[in-house]
């Protein structure tokens, strides 16, 4: 069994060494890791080739985004388990050991399509605003992506080699759009720990990525019509506050 990580980075230097700091020391014969740059053009690849020893794969070339570069990633993958780290997250200490034991607890995982946890959520400052993540079921996923998708698993086989690669239609939540092609069919398992931790500011919170939400919900019809456009204006208000309060508590949201 291996576990095969993969990094997008486009002018990710700020915060690039930071991100490999937290995963290189976790790195053991069953994982590897993959970086696919998009052309940077900045100081990402002085960071990249002064740590070469930890990676397996590494490519630089323009893309059409994060999505496309993690398509590039799972086809140069070679793990059974692929995950996806942005190069501004942090994988907490001990998430790859937490994934192997979990595994080999549970036995034979290859017919599971997704394996997730928590993801912690804090802002600039790196206080923690909230835990993200619960498990994917089908009423839940329907409606919105429940899971936390930072570094959660997906079965190489099962999802990307069945159904598809990431839909490039799509710049900000086309993991939600992979997952939800597969319906209340989606077989997974949770762990309830943290795995990983985001900054805010990301495009995953934000007005565009409501409106994906909506139009992926459109296209699969997960929902009805009318419900989808109250979950869309219900999505519109909790944003605005979330903006308010961090705002009043003399924050900042991009």
């Amino acid at each position: 069994m291996k576990i095969s990580i993969i990094i997008a980075t486009w002018n990710a230097g700020k915060t690039l060494q930071t991100c490999l700091n937290s995963i290189t020391p976790q790195l053991r014969p069953e994982t590897e890791l993959i970086i696919i740059d998009g052309g940077s053009i900045d100081n990402t690849l002085d960071i990249i080739n002064k740590n070469r020893e930890h990676i397996d794969y590494t490519i630089s070339e323009k893309d059409k985004g994060i999505y496309d570069a993690w398509n590039k990633g799972v086809k140069a993958a070679k793990g059974e388990w692929v995950a996806f780290i942005g190069a501004d997250d942090i994988l907490l200490p001990n998430a790859i050991q937490t994934y192997i034991d979990f595994i080999k607890r549970t036995g034979d995982v290859s017919s599971y399509d997704y394996i997730c946890a928590h993801n912690e959520y804090v802002d600039m400052n790196g206080k923690l605003l909230k835990v993200l993540g619960t498990t994917p079921v089908w009423n839940i996923m329907k409606k919105t992506m429940a899971a936390a998708h930072v570094a959660s698993l997906h079965n190489r086989k099962k999802l990307f080699e069945t159904i598809g690669e990431y839909d490039l239609s799509f710049k900000i939540c086309a993991d939600y759009e992979l997952l939800l092609r597969k319906k209340d069919k989606l077989k997974f398992l949770f762990i309830d720990n943290n795995i990983a931790r985001m900054k805010v500011g990301g495009m995953s919170f934000s007005m565009r990525a409501i409106k994906e939400c909506y139009k992926i919900r459109k296209k699969h019809r997960s929902v009805p019509s009318i419900e989808n456009y109250i979950l869309y204006i219900t999505d519109v208000i909790a944003y605005n506050l979330f903006k308010v309060k961090k705002k009043l508590q003399g924050g900042t949201i991009s």
